[in-house]
């Protein structure tokens, strides 16, 4: 079977993305024969909707799985109706990943483990930790993601591909807050090695 896993750099040595919608790279590797294929994510810089977009983007190259370090609601959602397995807090090597998942060591995830705007730099600080229709997958792009828990009566388009709302996650308290930062800053800063690896490379 063929499994995706978002990855900062481009072969089976590189670390895991913890960004799902805004990995820099998705290595799509075939776990009966480790054979794998790298696409750069075209999606990373998007404005809006880079979840569903890398979503279906992986749906399409057969992947039955995908293995990430966060998936927001919207890619969760899109990649629930395609019929593909999430997998998400994955770290160390692409490698290490999908032998783990091989060995039966993941389980799948039952619903997005963080909101809308993950992974965006400024996006996501107001109402980080308010989870339940503080913008949890609503209304991508308009800044306000009211329709979630409760709020209601809002246009149908706020639901990606039309699939039924997914349960309200729990509010995240400081520390899960404070895990999940600090996780991300830990990714951001190894991608940031890697590129002035490569503009070093370059420059020589």
């Amino acid at each position: 079977m063929k499994v995706a896993v978002s990855a900062m750099g481009t072969d089976m040595n590189a670390q895991v993305d913890p960004r799902f919608g805004r990995c820099a790279n998705f290595i799509i590797v075939d776990t009966d024969t480790m054979e794998f294929e790298t696409m750069q994510n075209p999606y990373i810089t998007a404005g809006g909707g880079a979840g569903i977009q890398s979503a279906q983007l992986v749906a399409n190259k057969g992947a039955q799985a995908v293995l990430t370090g966060n998936c927001g609601p919207n890619a969760f959602q899109t990649l629930s109706a395609a019929g593909v397995q999430v997998i998400t807090g994955v770290s160390g090597t692409v490698r290490s990943a999908v032998e783990r998942y091989k060995s039966g060591q993941f389980q799948p995830t039952a619903q997005a483990n963080v909101p809308e705007y993950f992974g965006r730099g400024g996006m996501q600080q107001p109402g980080m930790g308010m989870g339940r229709g503080g913008g949890m997958g609503m209304g991508r792009g308009m800044g306000r993601g009211m329709r979630r828990g409760g709020m209601g009566g809002g246009p149908p388009f706020s639901q990606p591909m039309q699939q039924p709302p997914m349960p309200p996650q729990q509010p995240m308290n400081a520390s899960q807050e404070l895990q999940m930062l600090k996780e991300q800053a830990k990714g951001l800063q190894q991608q940031l090695e890697q590129i002035n690896q490569r503009i070093k490379q370059l420059e020589e």
